[in-house]
């Protein structure tokens, strides 16, 4: 597998007081690789968690969905090379089964446990593997490392992505650490995309998710590499409570914010991470719509010139074609007003007033599309609204991976 050549290197990771790590190789797929990972959580564990909009959603989304109302977490299990997705009754006895086999192990309730899975649709979890596999994960509780633990919630993955955050919370030092996976099959909603929070922070379970909500509307649910949202999708934030200060119990309690804000950024740098790992991608591309007439109808106007496959392809190409992106604001069904539009390449004006500004050069404009990260800017000129969106460029590398996935 060539990695993507807008990866990043792994960061270091200090450890979370809290959190045990462990994986095993439960063979879903013809490979040694570890494809099971079970994080246990000290008593007293609080959760969030955002899933896909999906209206065919996992089994393992259904459960989360379902143990979310309780709060509290013990168990994460994550498994690879299956998502267990339109399976039927059988995909969620099989799910059920594994989770009530790594409550047992960790002496809880299986409502304190939380799954995931991803890969292939349609193929029901096996349960012989499942169990063997949490087993062994369990066996193998304390010896896995941050690394060990991303590398196998992977699928088509190139690179392992994670990040870390620290904050000031009543006077002490809280970290975050996510890790994620993602690289296909990525759009809003939430974006295949598994992610999972990880902090020593107190945060009651209400707050948590309050918190989590918010940090996703400005991360995950504003990338795409292809407009096609998972079954699957699933961000879990669990926060186990050991950093030693006073349980945040509402937004105005001191420290609050620095940790929302800590959330947020670590969140956003996830986000960015998985449409660095695109399938086929060679450029990230981030958009910024302002001048709309609402927040919402910005990001629904960037969603569309980020989710345009002519535009896409333009970038992929090196190919100024500023029209295109004229085409997917007006196709938007968004208010725009043609003559009030303008559209920066790269921060040089290339069209204003509905039409090509007046000695218009493009060499600046070609320059900066043969760079990797490229800046697209659109003004609508007709309200305050705004937002701002992360996509891939669209190359042959996504058709060759994706036309042979199942095999």
């Amino acid at each position: 597998m060539t990695i993507s050549p807008l990866a990043t290197p792994f960061p270091a990771l200090p450890e979370i007081a809290g959190v045990r790590r462990g994986v095993a190789t439960a063979g879903y797929k013809p490979w040694t690789r570890a494809d099971v990972t079970l994080l246990a959580f000290d008593v007293g564990t609080s959760v969030a968690g955002v899933t896909t909009r999906s209206k065919c959603p996992s089994p393992e989304v259904e459960l989360c969905r379902r143990h979310l109302t309780w709060g509290a977490a013990r168990g994460l299990v994550v498994n690879a090379g299956n998502s267990n997705a339109f399976t039927g009754a059988k995909g969620a006895e099989a799910c059920a089964r594994q989770v009530a086999e790594a409550a047992n192990l960790l002496g809880c309730e299986p409502a304190e446990v939380f799954a995931a899975s991803t890969g292939v649709i349609g193929v029901p979890l096996p349960v012989e593997k499942a169990v063997a596999g949490v087993h062994a994960a369990f066996a193998a509780l304390g010896t896995a490392g941050w690394l060990d633990v991303t590398t196998a919630i992977g699928t088509t993955d190139t690179f392992p992505k994670a990040a870390v955050r620290e904050a000031m919370v009543g006077g002490v030092k809280v970290t975050l650490v996510g890790f994620i996976k993602g690289s296909g099959m990525i759009a809003p909603d939430m974006a295949t995309m598994l992610g999972f929070i990880v902090t020593d922070a107190a945060v009651a379970a209400p707050l948590l998710q309050t918190m989590l909500e918010a940090a996703n509307r400005r991360s995950f649910s504003c990338i795409t590499v292809d407009g096609d949202t998972s079954t699957s999708d699933t961000v879990l934030a669990f926060a186990t409570g050991r950093a030693g200060h006073p349980l945040l119990e509402s937004a105005d309690a001191p420290g609050a914010d620095a940790f929302a804000a800590a959330l947020h950024d670590l969140c956003r740098e996830l986000a960015q991470l998985v449409v660095r790992d695109g399938e086929g991608a060679t450029r990230f591309v981030e958009i910024r719509v302002t001048g709309a007439v609402s927040d919402d109808s910005a990001h629904r106007i960037g969603l569309s010139i980020a989710n345009s496959p002519l535009v896409k392809t333009a970038i992929a190409g090196g190919d100024a074609n500023w029209g295109r992106v004229v085409m997917a604001v007006g196709k938007a069904g968004e208010p725009a007003e043609r003559d009030r539009l303008s559209i920066r390449f790269g921060g040089v004006e290339v069209a204003a007033n509905g039409m090509v500004v007046p000695g218009y050069d493009e060499a600046p404009v070609a320059a900066h599309l043969q760079g990797q990260d490229i800046d697209i800017a659109v003004n609508l000129g007709i309200g305050d609204g705004r937002a701002t969106v992360w996509t891939s460029d669209l190359t042959h590398g996504y058709i060759s991976i994706n036309a042979d996935y199942r095999s």
